[in-house]
């Protein structure tokens, strides 16, 4: 995950969530977006 850029984690979180992925999955792709303190941008977009 840390080798994903910013924009390409935002995209995978909405592309996972959208194809409903595992719980588990959306979850690590969760975490790393708070670790990079990108949670802004979710609750902005959605």
């Amino acid at each position: 995950m840390r080798k994903l850029s910013d924009e390409l984690l935002i995209e995978s979180y909405y592309k996972a969530t959208e194809m409903k992925l595992s719980d588990d999955f959306i979850q690590l792709i969760t975490i790393e977006i708070k670790r990079r303190s990108l949670g802004h941008v979710l609750r902005v977009s959605s």
